[in-house]
């Protein structure tokens, strides 16, 4: 895979070096921590639309620092990110430039989801929700809170609690609670594992239908993702066995987290870029969104798709972006100082 994903990278590499000037006039690049089949339908509508070409690096890590690397001749116009945290850390990193003023973006993105310098600007939503075995768990309400009771003990699977969903949650407790609290919490959560954080959000699902726990932490969007895998019908099977359950529906709401777009800061191909963007802000690309990646449209008014409904309905957590990225820092310092990763006490 090294040499393969060694020429992949070097190939984009030499095609954006010969775009300039009148060359890339019908051109926009893309870097994204989006997977490239989750973003595809988007540029294919965007390029049918206008007629302008998109091309995409896709990274799964690394993506603020190959920007900075490549300095003025970056041949970045757009970066598309996966959560709040990367979207800070392009911000913080200096590769982004803001975009102030924009009519047409700021109408379709509500100012909680834009960043109030116009750096980065939120384009879906997922609710970080339990999944719930519903063979063996009865109960359809929970809170995050209840997640480090004692009743779940040997009972939760759970990622890594380093992975960028979970310490945005965490952050999010921190927040609402304070960094004594969620420490507390942490170590109870930990001790109600049913082993080592390991395996991705859909893997949690697995474990659930093996039986090797009862309720995990996961984002909406792969319950679609899975229910909808015919290259993977396993995975559908997964699926059916668990059930969606929202946390703290009843007070502050589900946590969310966003995906989300920022303009490069030396774009050569700005005037598309800025196209590019209002069109991923616009109706018609929140109607792909919710339809192929089963994530809910920032845009008011704009509807998830049939099978997220099916979920039941989500009260989002009203927190700031703001908030949860200020307190990620400590929610992953507390995650090492509890030993999260190291699974539940013997």
């Amino acid at each position: 895979m090294k040499p393969y994903l060694a020429a992949s990278v070097a190939a984009f590499t030499m095609l954006m070096a010969g775009v300039s000037g009148a060359d890339a006039a019908g051109e926009v690049n893309i870097y994204s921590y989006r997977q490239p089949e989750l973003i595809q339908p988007l540029l294919d509508a965007f390029t049918k639309e206008t007629g302008i070409d998109t091309n995409v690096l896709f990274l799964d890590k690394g993506l603020v620092e190959r920007i900075k690397a490549e300095g003025a001749n970056s041949p970045a116009d757009i970066i598309l990110t996966v959560d709040i945290a990367r979207l800070m850390e392009a911000k913080e990193g200096g590769v982004v430039q803001p975009v102030t003023g924009n009519a047409t973006i700021n109408k379709d993105i509500p100012s909680s989801y834009r960043d109030p310098d116009g750096d980065w600007f939120g384009l879906t939503t997922r609710g970080r929700v339990v999944y719930a075995s519903k063979d063996r768990v009865a109960q359809n309400d929970i809170t995050y809170e209840e997640l480090a009771d004692p009743k779940w003990k040997g009972k939760i699977c759970l990622r890594d609690g380093q992975h960028a969903y979970n310490v945005a949650l965490f952050a999010s407790m921190v927040a609402h609670h304070g960094a004594d609290y969620t420490e507390k919490w942490l170590t109870g959560l930990k001790n109600n594992l049913a082993r080592k954080p390991d395996g991705n959000d859909r893997s949690q699902a697995k474990s659930i239908m093996a039986g090797e726990c009862d309720i995990a932490l996961g984002n909406t969007y792969y319950v679609g993702l899975m229910m909808t895998n015919d290259q993977a019908p396993e995975e559908k099977e997964w699926a059916k066995s668990i059930k969606v359950l929202f946390p703290n529906a009843a007070d502050r709401g589900t946590h969310v987290n966003i995906s989300g777009m920022a303009l490069a800061r030396n774009a050569p191909n700005k005037e598309n870029a800025l196209k590019l963007m209002e069109f991923l802000a616009s109706g018609e690309a929140q109607k792909i969104y919710a339809e192929q990646v089963f994530e809910y449209p920032v845009m008011p008014g704009a509807e998830p798709s049939a099978i997220v409904k099916s979920f039941g309905p989500i009260k989002p957590d009203t927190l700031p972006l703001i908030d949860i990225a200020k307190n990620r820092k400590t929610a992953s310092e507390l995650v090492d100082k509890v030993g999260f990763n190291e699974g539940p006490s013997k």
